[in-house]
Order: C-alpha cells, then structure tokens, then sequence
C-alpha cells in the first residue's frame, strides 16, 4: 500500500513527481509516497495559497475558523473515522513508536485543539481577540487591528506525531495563508489534517498547504524561503543558524532550536507514601516518545532529607521503567540513535566503576538509570529512556547548576510545596527557564503555553493602530460638519 502525503490545493497530483519513502517497524512496512515540486509548482503552490489567503481567510470571522478546527479535530478524536484508523495504523510503522503510545498520545494531544482550548489560545495572547476581525478600541484611545501573515511557511522538524499541528492550528488562528514542510520522519499528520480541514470548509483549505522537500536541498526551498513573509523552523541549532542565513532580512524569522528538560524533587514529596507515585510520573514523562520533545526530562535533581533517599527514589524510577517497557515496548533505534546511547551509557559505567554513580539497568534494557551523589552540571543524557539523577543537599543549589545551559533551558519539572515552587520559580525564571510543570505533565504543555517564552499567536501577527488623534482628526471631514 502506497500512502500519498501533502495537501497541494491548485496543482495536478498528475504532473507531479513523487519520491517514494519506505518505513518497517513492528514487522509491518509502509510506503510513503512524498510530493517532490519543481521550482515552477513551487512557485504556482506559493501564490495560490496567498491569493486564496487575500481573498477567503483574510475575510472569515475568527469564529467561522475555530469551527472548522474544532469539527476536524473532533474527526480524528472518533476512533472509528477513518482518518483516525489510519493513523493509528500507520504512525506506528513510520515512527517506530508503539501502538498504544501512539493512539493515547494522539488522543491527549488532540484534546488540546477543541474549540474551548482554542478559545483559551485566542484569549491568553489577545486581550481582544476581536483585533482578528477588525479595528477595536484601546484602552488609551484610538483603534487596534491585528494581521497574520499573508504567507506563513512552516518547517517541521522530528518525529513526534502530529506535532506538527500546533504551529500549523496557529496559523490558521491568526488567518495567514500557511505551507508547511513535512518532516521525513513524521510526514503524514499535517497532510491528513489538512485534507480534513478542506472537505469540513472547502475555502479554509484551499488556503494551506503542506509539501516536502529533502533537507538541504537549496533548489527545492528555495521558492518558499524567498515567498514567505513569516518562517516559523523547527530542528537542531546548526540548521536553524543556516535557514536563517537564506532568508530575506525583511522575513520575520521564529525559531524552536533544541531544549533539554530537567526536574527538581524537593524532600517534602519523598515520603513512602507518594515517592512511587512520583517516581511513576517521572518515568512517563521520560518513556513518552522516547525523549523526543524538547520538554522531556533527561535530570532530576533529588533534594536530600527527606524520608526517601535520592538513592532509594531512583530504584523507584527505575522499577516504573521496567514496568513501563513490559506495556509500551521501546522503538527500534537507529544505529545514530544505538551509538550515541551506547556512548552515554558507556561513560556511565566507567563513572560507576569508581564509584562516583550507580548506574540502574543492564545494557540489553530498553531503559537506564544513574543516580550520583554528588552535585553535577545540567547535561544531555542519551536520550531513548535514559535518565540521571543528582543528589543535592538543597534544590537552592540547582539554579546554579544548570544555569550555564540557559540557551537550552525550556521545561523545568517540579514536585515541590507551594511556597517552594514560587521561590523556585522565581530562581528558574531569572536564568531562562520558560515552563515549569508538573512531573507527569512535562510532555504535555496546556493551550496557549508560551513556547520558549514566546507568543503562541501574537508573534505571528502585525498591528496596525489608527490612532486617537486620526480619528478626531477625521471628524473634520465629515459631512455632517457645519
């Protein structure tokens, strides 16, 4: 079975080329065939999609599109729709995530775009969110007005699924007429959920579109890179640095670059009452795709004193990943992936053969665990199910620990009481952290959060103000003046 990706409204899927992609896992294989333009379709897709953006979605009341989402989210909610069949059938094989982590991560992810959560995206960036739809007035006078962009290009990085639609679901929130650029990984949600979109509100869909070019390839980005007035790039710092290097300076550019993740356990929450519960929602925060996300957990730093040990807690973690892989196998990894965690690991044992950490797991586990004693670095772990833990004799000491990462700080977990986690907080948020979560909810950040401490909505738009003085200027002209 051949699954075609994208979704290229105004070009003839007959003229195209397609490059065939082959994906084996879980000992089923699929092929996906991926939409390979030309400069001349690249540059038609372009202008239709901003023409069609001008005309139809520039014009749609805000509400008419929060409808159309809401209606197509709540399609691949249904698990006997189609379109969710096949996902829950496909991704499996073209990730490499198992199916259970598949249907249940779609389906808490997916929740998040329902027309109540939509509405929290519009409110918690817009006073207003009126400002969409027309000129409204401001508190200091005169008149505000927000415009998306005309063409929005998204480029996907990764191989979560369905990831893709956060950015995606944004720009339509804020009517910009919106390419995305499919992730080789992680090619089929995107497409799928804008072909949903089109057949709910065939206008809507006519004004996004979703196509793939293979990375590097300078030719083949080339026309979307010089047509978008707004690039919203996922991916590695390196190719974020490069991708910006191509752009016109008059492109507004929002980069996501890589962010690692780490949690703080203050000795309050280590009883033998709720220490298993926690070590459970740490290792699901740490099994969920496989540390993929840039909100995953790759430390903890335990607090001492409390009446379970940092050393006992990690035993605890340690067992909820056992436990965990028993229910959700870990994906077949790449031999990039195999080496680097061997690598990891590696280092590990070396560290706990002088004693200096106590490394959990044998090498044939899909999962492992180290606990040091003493107080270390923020670091990257190997990522696939791997997790240190640092004792420390306070949480206080940590800020300074991890503070030299701070152009890779994002999520910070913590399970603290609530006078501590404002005192944290604040600790956290003066050297850049940007969400902090509860453990268990590290993997999945609420509607409307700030990604990287930016605007989900507002970043993406232009404001134009007719100012008080204008509109009192205005009335001289009037023809009711005397």
């Amino acid at each position: 079975m051949i699954e075609h990706a994208g979704h290229l409204p105004g070009l003839d899927a007959q003229a195209l080329r397609w490059r065939h992609a082959s994906h084996t896992a879980w000992g089923e294989s699929a092929t996906i065939a991926l939409p390979d333009l030309d400069e001349a379709q690249a540059k038609a897709l372009c202008e239709t999609v901003r023409n069609n953006a001008r005309a139809r979605l520039k014009r749609m009341e805000t509400a008419r599109i929060v409808d159309a989402i809401d209606a197509t989210v709540a399609r691949l909610l249904d698990r006997e729709h189609p379109l969710r069949r096949k996902a829950e059938h496909l991704l499996p094989i073209v990730t490499g995530y198992d199916r259970e982590t598949v249907r249940l991560g779609l389906t808490s992810y997916l929740k998040t775009f329902r027309r109540p959560q939509l509405l929290r995206f519009l409110a918690e960036d817009f006073a207003n969110p009126a400002v969409l739809d027309g000129f409204q007035p401001t508190a200091k006078g005169g008149f505000l007005r927000a415009q998306g962009p005309e063409l929005l290009l998204h480029i996907w990085a990764g191989n979560v699924p369905a990831l893709s639609l956060w950015s995606l679901i944004c720009g339509l929130l804020v009517k910009a007429g919106s390419i995305g650029k499919l992730a080789s990984a992680e090619p089929l949600s995107a497409g799928w959920f804008a072909s949903l979109i089109a057949e709910i509100d065939p206008e809507i869909g006519q004004c996004l579109a979703i196509v793939w070019w293979k990375g590097g390839d300078e030719i083949g980005e080339a026309p979307f890179l010089k047509a978008a007035d707004t690039v919203m790039a996922y991916g590695g710092n390196a190719t974020l640095t490069a991708l910006r290097a191509k752009l016109p300076i008059t492109t507004r550019f929002l980069p996501h670059g890589h962010k690692i993740g780490f949690g703080l356990i203050a000795r309050e929450a280590l009883d033998s009452r709720k220490s298993v519960a926690l070590a459970r929602l740490a290792a699901h925060d740490v099994t969920r795709y496989e540390q993929q996300g840039c909100y995953s957990p790759q430390m903890l730093f335990v607090e001492r004193g409390g009446r379970v040990s940092p050393a006992e807690f990690a035993r605890h973690v340690a067992q909820e990943l056992a436990a965990i892989a028993h229910r959700h196998p870990r994906r077949e990894l790449a031999a990039a992936e195999s080496s680097a965690l061997a690598s990891w690991r590696g280092t590990q044992e070396m560290q706990a053969m002088g004693g200096a950490a106590e490394l959990l797991g044998e090498p044939s586990d899909p999962w492992s665990v180290v606990h040091v004693e003493a107080p270390e670095d923020l670091s990257p772990t190997g990522l696939n199910r791997t997790l240190k833990l640092v004792a420390v004799e306070s949480l206080d000491e940590v800020p300074a620990l991890v503070a030299p990462y701070r152009s890779f700080l994002q999520t910070a977990g913590i399970a603290a009481s609530p006078n501590r986690l404002f005192q944290l907080g604040e600790r956290l948020a003066e050297i850049g952290v940007t969400r902090i979560a509860p453990l268990g909810r590290m993997t999945a950040p609420e509607a409307g959060w700030h990604h990287d401490g930016r605007f989900s909505l507002l970043d993406l738009v232009t404001m134009t103000e007719i100012e008080q003085s204008t509109e009192a200027a205005s009335e001289g002209f009037a023809p009711y003046v005397d």
